[in-house]
């Protein structure tokens, strides 16, 4: 096992590979900017170390800054978190060549994940159902144009090197395509430092449905089970859950099954998503894969009984996985991402002085959190502040006591969308397990015809 593990990220995802490593007896480092001097994961790592001003590229993103505090600290392996750089292969590539391990895929799995249009071939010679698209990066409109037309309106345009949405483009016609195109081009060039697109089939109405698995060094892979992820806003996850509504035990297994089939192609090492479209016919296709640990990771957590962080670390320090080839999932779990903004003015940022900060508590409610009352959050980073995780025998009860949660969830000072969340629970489709991607975009529309006309 590692003698000491550097931390390379900040707030609750620093705090939850802590708790982790402590639990494993491991002592943990953290790097911190100027802006996180008062964070709680600076409180309880072991060491910690400022590595620079508050923006991301002087501090997180810099790679030999890290480096250098890992080799100051005698730390002999780093943890990323997710975000920042917890799928940048270079960065896995240097921490080899400094003698640190990487707690995570290798930098060869993090680019053949990275890039969509190889992902997709490698799944699809893995025999996993992949959407309808092209098998190569198009640079050029017209090309692209020519080979849209011939998978059918409606597309998706996408970023090859793309995620969180940037670089990505519906396009619903011939005529709009060229334009759409180009934008996200431009888009996917300045977030990624790459403008290779690709085209695929858009699938209306369809779920976004994700298998968590594990690999170790050994050759084995697991899945355990799916997450439902369909709430979203401009491709962002605001509320996860699982099990998933719609997906049957037997249609877990096929999907579970295909997971594996796809990370064993590449002897994935560590925790990884492989995400995919579930059509309203039951059909699944492969969209993605996230090379890291996911936000969401909790509400796996909550219903297998496995501490995916923990087996995250064991796997890279070269043990062997133990868990269970046929996991069970026990009762339902919903997660609800809590964001410094204000969802009555367009989700604006809304960084400051926490005044107030009293999160519930009670049977199957658990909060990842890395502030407090008298926190100042910082408008430099993610807006994520906390993510409440509810477990319940049933998704009824899941959703009564996330309720539940959300009313006893006190925070003043600043805007958050608990308010929004509390609408999104209470709407009759998502009680009724009747939602898609699309479904928050349906919520506003009813939302605002309901608003009374102005006077």
């Amino acid at each position: 096992m590692f003698q000491k593990v550097l931390i390379a990220n900040r707030g609750e995802i620093a705090l939850r590979v802590i708790r982790a490593c402590r639990e494993l007896g491991i002592p943990t480092v953290v790097v911190h900017s100027e802006a996180d001097r008062e964070s709680l994961h600076v409180r309880f790592a072991d060491e910690d170390i400022c590595i620079g001003p508050p923006q991301a590229a002087a501090s997180y993103l810099n790679i030999p800054r890290i480096i250098a505090a890992a080799e100051i600290t005698g730390a002999d392996a780093i943890h990323p978190g997710y975000g920042f750089l917890a799928e940048n292969a270079e960065f896995a590539e240097i921490c080899e060549a400094s003698d640190l391990t990487f707690i995570g895929p290798t930098a060869e799995q993090i680019r053949q994940m990275g890039d969509k249009v190889a992902a997709r071939r490698t799944m699809t010679a893995a025999g996993v159902p992949v959407i309808p698209g092209t098998e190569d990066a198009l640079k050029d409109a017209r090309s692209a144009l020519k080979a849209a037309e011939g998978i059918g309106f409606p597309v998706m345009i996408k970023a090859a090197a793309g995620g969180g949405g940037k670089g990505m483009r519906i396009a619903r016609s011939a005529e709009t395509f060229e334009g759409l195109f180009k934008m996200a081009k431009v888009e996917a060039e300045a977030a990624f430092g790459n403008g290779s697109l690709y085209v695929e089939k858009l699938l209306e109405h369809a779920r976004h449905v994700e298998i968590q698995v594990l690999g170790d060094r050994h050759g084995r892979a697991v899945h355990l089970g799916e997450r439902d992820c369909s709430v979203q806003r401009r491709h962002q996850k605001l509320i996860e859950e699982s099990p998933s509504p719609a997906v049957s035990s037997q249609l877990r297994r096929a999907m579970g099954s295909a997971a594996v089939r796809g990370v064993e192609a590449i002897g994935y090492v560590g925790a990884g998503t492989v995400e995919f479209l579930l059509d309203s016919e039951g059909s699944y296709y492969f969209l993605e894969m996230n090379t890291r640990i996911q936000v969401e990771h909790p509400v796996t957590e909550v219903v297998t009984g496995y501490d995916l962080v923990k087996e995250q670390i064991k796997a890279a320090a070269g043990e062997h996985l133990m868990l269970a080839s046929d996991i069970e999932l026990r009762g339902h779990a919903i997660e609800c991402r809590i964001n410094a903004e204000d969802p009555d003015n367009g989700f604006r940022p809304s960084p400051g002085l926490i005044t107030t900060f009293h999160p519930p508590g009670g049977t199957g409610v658990r909060v990842d959190t890395h502030v407090y009352s008298g926190y100042v959050v910082p408008p430099y980073y993610d807006s994520l502040i906390a993510k409440l995780i509810v477990w319940a025998s049933n998704r009824d009860e899941a959703i009564a006591r996330a309720r539940l949660a959300l009313e006893m969830f006190v925070i003043e000072g600043i805007q958050t969308t608990i308010p929004f969340l509390q609408r999104v629970l209470d709407h009759p489709d998502f009680r009724a397990g009747d939602i898609d991607t699309h479904f928050l975009e349906r919520f506003d529309v009813v939302r605002e015809s309901q608003e009374p006309a102005a006077s």
